[in-house]
């Protein structure tokens, strides 16, 4: 399991030529890359869909991850704010006609799809009607989460955090998965209705 597909190690390798962080600690608050866990458990999720949308492409970490477990006949497209990491992201997946990726507003360029089987929202805003894009059945999963357990008691995100507000959609039976490491974790809910 520790091997990385083709398609994510060219993903690393562009985040690396534009210096996109790959960490957390490397980050300056404008995001990071998609965590080898959290691609593994995207992978598993994406290997039954036929559309995926992505909020937050990066250079591609988390596409490629998806990519690379997809079924032929799926569909993945993928927002991003950033024209440079777009740029990268499209030149990863230029031999991938399965795989789309957008220019601008996360939201706004997933909103005109759909719906979708899964979403993986790893940047921008519109939540409250993200479930709106799912089939029944759909997944969302959202990462970059301090696991509950490791939050400090005064941590404003024991009394308002609007991811697991989010997840708290009636729509959604949800779930808080620890990655292995024991410091991150991410968000995954299942749309019921």
């Amino acid at each position: 399991m520790d091997e990385l597909p083709p398609l994510v190690q060219r993903a690393y390798e562009a985040a690396r030529r534009v210096g996109f962080p790959l960490t957390a600690e490397e980050s300056t608050g404008t995001g990071c890359a998609c965590l080898p866990a959290t691609g593994r458990f995207l992978a598993m999720l994406a290997a039954s869909c036929t559309r995926i949308g992505e909020l937050g492409t990066g250079t591609g970490i988390g596409t490629a991850w998806m990519a690379s477990a997809m079924p032929a006949e799926c569909t993945l497209v993928t927002a991003e704010i950033d024209e440079q990491r777009a740029a990268a992201a499209r030149e990863v997946f230029a031999d991938d006609p399965r795989v789309t990726v957008v220019t601008g507003d996360a939201f706004s360029a997933i909103s005109l799809g759909g719906p979708y089987d899964l979403l993986f929202s790893d940047g921008g805003g519109g939540l409250e009607t993200l479930v709106d894009l799912l089939t029944i059945g759909g997944r969302v999963v959202m990462d970059d989460v301090t696991p509950l357990e490791l939050l400090a008691a005064d941590s404003p995100f024991l009394a308002n955090d609007p991811k697991r507000a989010f997840f708290a959609d009636p729509r959604l039976v949800s779930t808080e998965v620890v990655l292995p490491d024991l410091r991150n974790a991410l968000l995954a809910g299942t749309r019921t209705r």
